[in-house]
């Protein structure tokens, strides 16, 4: 099959995974599509925003159209690292001779829904570490193989304090996207009553399995990225450091830390998917500039004047993206 065919066939794909989840989720075309790139681009997600938004709705209605094995996690002060990776547990075996025999956690799916993760403990939230980075879980010793595809998609409720822990940076490193769940418009909210107080039954079906998603995630990897357009995907995480060449006025006064490599790592990748979406088969500026928000938000710590002045990292990252522009001789807005 040729790479026009392949890039049509997957384009195929993407479009039918996007109308399953919309026959349950109104509007969220922002957020719908994130969470598409972090699947295709083999990243987490961490979706962020108030209580009955949809946030877990999302992820579960994903996960009903992907042929995935699906576990959801409820992230709770009093929940255990073995809740999440498993134990071994001592059983009874032949002969009445007992043996210990290792007990699979939820960790062990290919969908991994960790709701409201900001509620467990530093401790619990260190065990989900390692399987994010290393597809992997060690217990008593011995490591275990997470199935394939794996990817954790996290929630968590910005304005409730009491009972949370923020989340630690290394953390937070690991999610390809942090993205920010807004409230409905009057239509949108409308839609959503009618859905949710008629007797219809909105329900996505399977359409994609992980032979398939796989397969999927190795064709974005081939897609080409100009050397400039890479240089600029490079800059924007430079820029991010208060003492880079490349830094911007706002991102000297107000930022404390930048982004890490996995940063420049995750703009590359995920604009590669937003190529897709847009019907290209090669990285373009506007693709970079698009994913740098979700890439870069969450991987940026404020200072403490930047936190006092009410800043956020979005005007920050907005800033750094138009003034790269310009030094490129074309100027965007995000």
């Amino acid at each position: 099959m040729s790479v026009e065919a392949q890039a049509a066939a997957l384009q195929t794909d993407i479009a039918r995974l996007r109308a399953e989840v919309q026959k349950v989720i109104v509007g969220q075309r922002e957020i719908i599509d994130g969470v598409l790139i972090c699947v295709l681009a083999g990243g987490h997600g961490l979706l962020e925003g108030l209580p009955g938004l949809g946030k877990t709705m999302l992820i579960r209605t994903l996960a009903d159209a992907l042929s995935l094995q699906f576990a959801r996690i409820q992230f709770t002060p009093d929940l255990m690292p073995s809740d999440i990776t498993g134990t071994n547990i001592l059983v009874e075996g032949d002969g009445g001779r007992k043996e210990f025999q290792f007990q699979p956690g939820p960790v062990f799916a290919s969908i991994v829904l960790a709701d409201e993760i900001n509620r467990a403990t530093p401790k619990t939230q260190s065990a989900m570490l390692e399987a994010m980075q290393e597809h992997s879980v060690t217990v008593a010793g011995v490591v275990r193989q997470l199935p394939q595809p794996f990817f954790v998609l996290a929630t968590q409720n910005p304005i409730e304090q009491q009972g949370t822990y923020p989340l630690p940076e290394a953390q937070l490193d690991r999610f390809l996207f942090k993205l920010l769940v807004g409230a409905p418009s009057l239509e949108e909210m409308g839609a959503i009553v009618d859905r949710t107080t008629s007797t219809a039954n909105a329900q996505a079906t399977p359409v994609l399995d992980g032979a398939r998603l796989i397969e999927m995630r190795r064709f974005v990897r081939e897609i080409p990225i100009a050397p400039h357009v890479q240089t600029f995907a490079l800059q924007l995480v430079h820029a991010s450091h208060p003492t880079s060449e490349f830094a911007t006025a706002q991102a000297k006064r107000f930022v404390r830390f930048g982004a890490s490599p996995r940063g420049a790592q995750g703009i590359v990748l995920a604009a590669k998917v937003h190529a897709l979406f847009d019907g290209r088969f090669h990285v373009a500026f506007d693709d970079v500039a698009a994913v740098a928000p979700p890439v870069l938000r969450h991987r940026m710590l404020l200072n403490f004047e930047g936190e006092a002045e009410g800043i956020t990292t979005d005007a920050i990252i907005a800033e750094m993206v138009t003034t790269l522009r310009e030094k490129q001789g074309k100027v965007v807005e995000v």
